[in-house]
């Protein structure tokens, strides 16, 4: 019953356009987004320790969104790629406006500092995505063979409670 469906391709949006004219055959509602990298620090750095950036859930919920998703993907190909596209806080602050943001999966930073047993710091995270983005919510998952998701979803949930956060469940598809 649902009438709405995202697309949320790594580092990229190569599916867009196909899944855009697909869901609207279907009568479905396509939402644009990207599950981009976040480098730890700056997307210029090419520190051996920035070889695994950040998960990140952004979708677009309007024109302006989608336009500054295809600056934020461009950029991270363009300006970020070290290993993987990456956009750092600079590049996510420059081009916030139209854009939902979603915590992401386990490899994600909320999550991963949670699953390190940070929640200091993943508070603080949570609080920066959330003052930056109109719309930001913190992501449950349920995937088998997932290395402490049971855990970070609890985390999750203590922190919805604490900041007022609210949450969303996703799966990949």
């Amino acid at each position: 019953g649902m009438d709405s469906l995202a697309i949320t391709d790594h580092g990229g949006m190569y599916g867009a356009i196909d899944f855009y004219r697909s869901a609207k055959e279907a009568g479905i509602r396509p939402i644009i987004g990207c599950e981009m990298y976040v480098a730890p620090d700056s997307r210029h750095s090419r520190n051996p320790q920035d070889k695994s950036p950040h998960h990140l859930t952004v979708l677009s919920k309007d024109a302006t969104g989608y336009r500054n998703l295809v600056k934020l993907v461009s950029k991270a190909h363009l300006e970020g790629f070290y290993y993987r596209p990456r956009v750092d806080r600079e590049l996510l602050e420059k081009y916030h406006e139209g854009l939902i943001v979603l915590s992401g999966c386990a490899s994600a930073e909320v999550p991963a500092l949670i699953a390190q047993e940070r929640m200091d710091d993943a508070r603080k995270s949570a609080l920066w995505y959330r003052e930056l983005f109109d719309d930001y919510y913190l992501e449950l998952m349920e995937h088998q063979g997932v290395e402490n998701l049971p855990e970070i979803n609890r985390g999750l949930v203590e922190l919805s409670r604490e900041t007022g956060i609210p949450v969303v469940a996703t799966n990949d598809a």
